[in-house]
């Protein structure tokens, strides 16, 4: 009669890069939350986008990287990275009034 090979867990590359609460882990999930390739997200790192290493894994927090691209973009607030279609309108409508806004702050001061 044939052996039965042990049955090992499988640990696949999506479960041991699994976020906790607001940390990221991994290139892959850094560069899900920006909608943006791995290599994107590695050549913004280097430009100065808020990312550390803890042991292997490259790590960064969600609102860190929030904060980082409402200032790279020239807005005060947190930039949020809409997830679905509905997040899409307000932040639209609040991009749109920053703009406004600075332009007409900007035809006053002529």
């Amino acid at each position: 009669m044939p052996q039965r090979k042990s049955a090992k867990k499988v640990v696949r590359k999506k479960d041991a890069e699994s976020p906790v609460g607001d940390e990221l882990r991994g290139w892959v999930q850094i560069a899900a939350f920006l909608g943006q390739p791995s290599a994107v997200a590695q050549r913004w790192s280097r430009s100065g986008m808020p990312v550390s290493r803890k042991g292997r894994y490259v790590t960064a927090s969600k609102a860190e990287l929030s904060r980082w691209l409402g200032r790279e973009s020239g807005v005060d607030a947190p930039v949020h990275i809409a997830s679905d279609p509905g997040d899409l309108t307000s932040d639209l409508k609040r991009g749109l009034t920053y703009v406004r806004d600075a332009s007409s702050r900007k035809k006053n001061a002529r």
